[in-house]
């Protein structure tokens, strides 16, 4: 149950900084208080999380995959450059929350 939650704060802090992109600086009303709706679940979300899972573990794991989740969305949606050092350095991310997750255990 508690992993279920990490992985919807997760959701939702991704979720949360799409809308912060798309609410263009605050301009655009709907995106903007998404993005706040989104963050607070996050927080709610992770924060229950933290009852049963450690919170270096949680943090790593809520923060690595919304930051390796965001790049790959960010070229896929939006159409940011990409490079080699950009893919390699996701991957890497990814491989770090593995290695802490099984350092956990």
């Amino acid at each position: 149950m508690y992993w279920i939650l990490l992985i919807l704060a997760i959701a939702c802090e991704v979720i949360g900084t799409l809308y912060m992109k798309l609410s263009n600086g605050f301009t655009k009303p709907v995106p903007s208080v998404l993005l706040f709706v989104f963050y607070v679940l996050s927080t709610i979300f992770l924060v229950y999380a933290l009852k049963k899972i450690d919170i270096g573990i949680a943090y790593a794991i809520w923060s690595g995959i919304g930051t390796a989740a965001i790049a790959i969305i960010s070229v896929w949606y939006f159409g940011e450059p990409t490079s080699w050092i950009k893919i390699v350095s996701v991957i890497l991310i990814i491989l770090g929350v593995i290695g802490l997750n099984l350092s956990g255990h």
